[in-house]
């Protein structure tokens, strides 16, 4: 396949969101992904999975999408001789990645330390809650744990007395997102002095690499920001605004675009010298906007969007899923893949945001079953006869 990451092996032992989110990315990318899940499978595979309306064949949504394009291997890891059939599989590899508690890697001897001493070459990823190290490391952590811990909750709705999360779960896809960066730049490095290393993600240090230059304001006022909504706290208007049959947001960034939103809106009361600049604007924030939703609301968002597009000015729809799902420029760059069940049948994802100029294969290969491929894998790459395999089988060491 023409993919950024073909001949690059990672074994995936990962669960849940992060990781295996981690782990969809890199396959998407062409590494041959190796899911090595224990006998009993990854708790993922549950969620959803006798959900008539969210699921296909057997399989929920999460593991549908966050399991596509790679291969499932069962292998018993508390066993030794799990263990040793693990380790020769190591040996073929580049990458393994997990997402355990923190901790639990280490006791069961699949941590760096460990697998470095079975091959140099491989590198490691670890993505917990708090990192590997610290004063509260070994806290459990989840998404909303990541998302309140790194303060951009406390910044997100409208009602300081009611934070409220994201409704994507950042602090688990913000987690695996930097995983990928982090094992892509250890594979360069690698290239260069010919040993492998670990690569340490924490959620909350996702977090806080997210708050960005709001953490740097923070620094220089010494004073915390509140939630604002929708609003910014220097654009005016900058805001969402609700018009005949939905809603629609404006971003009025420079003194240009409010010119322009002048000539479009045709308000009177907000054509006057004292706003043509973004101080006056901001002194009268709240009438500004109390005004534009009064006025939008006189026409669909399709009679004001044509003519805020028409004027340059920085808006969009607020789309619902089947509104976003369905957008012409969505589609054209091939957002929305077909994925499909081990059985055959098909339904609809995600695909993926990375594209480029000349590798630009994309498949999508079904979300595998449990152990679908332990015998292709530990015949064809590890090695094993066809003879010791099935004792393997037989002691429920694979599966």
């Amino acid at each position: 396949m023409n993919k950024p990451l073909s001949g690059v092996t990672v074994i995936d032992l990962t669960h849940m969101l992060s990781g295996p989110y981690c782990g969809m990315i890199l396959a998407d990318l062409g590494a041959e992904t190796v899911k090595v899940e224990p006998l009993q499978g990854e708790g993922t595979r549950k969620l959803l999975a006798t959900d008539p309306e969210n699921s296909l064949d057997g399989m929920g949504a999460y593991f549908i999408t966050l399991n596509r394009n790679k291969k499932s291997v069962c292998i018993d890891l508390k066993s030794e001789e799990g263990l040793q059939v693990f380790y020769e599989l190591v040996k073929q590899a580049d990458v393994v990645v997990n997402n355990f508690g923190a901790g639990v890697p280490s006791r069961l001897k699949i941590d760096y330390e460990h697998l470095r001493k079975v091959n140099p070459k491989i590198i490691t990823c670890s993505i917990t809650g708090f990192g590997s190290n610290g004063p509260n490391y070994k806290r459990p952590a989840f998404d909303q744990v990541a998302q309140a811990t790194g303060g951009g909750m406390s910044i997100t709705g409208t009602d300081p007395e009611h934070p409220v999360r994201a409704g994507i779960p950042i602090g688990d896809l913000g987690g695996g997102m930097f995983a990928v960066m982090g094992i892509q730049a250890a594979l360069i490095e690698r290239a260069n002095s010919g040993v492998g290393q670990d690569v340490d993600i924490s959620m909350l240090d996702c977090q806080i690499s997210l708050l960005n230059y709001m953490a740097t304001m923070y620094f220089l006022s010494n004073k915390d920001p509140f939630p604002i909504g929708n609003s910014h706290f220097v654009h005016v208007p900058y805001n969402t605004y609700k018009t005949a049959d939905g809603f629609i947001v404006i971003a009025v960034i420079t003194d240009n675009f409010w010119q322009n939103l002048k000539a479009v809106v045709q308000i009177a009361s907000l054509d006057i010298p004292e706003f043509d600049t973004q101080p006056g604007r901001w002194a009268k924030k709240d009438m500004i906007d109390e005004t534009l939703n009064t006025v939008l609301q006189s026409q669909t968002s399709e009679y004001w969007l044509s003519r805020l597009e028409a004027a340059r000015i920085p808006c969009a729809p607020v789309n619902t899923f089947s509104q976003a799902l369905n957008d012409e420029q969505v589609k054209h760059r091939k957002m929305v893949v077909e994925l499909t069940s081990g059985e055959g049948n098909k339904t609809k994802g995600p695909g993926n945001p990375i594209k480029f100029s000349r590798t630009t294969d994309e498949v999508f290969s079904p979300a595998p079953k449990l152990g679908e491929h332990t015998q292709e894998i530990l015949t064809g790459v590890v090695g094993l006869s066809p003879q010791e395999l099935s004792r393997l089988y037989d002691l429920k060491v694979v599966g």
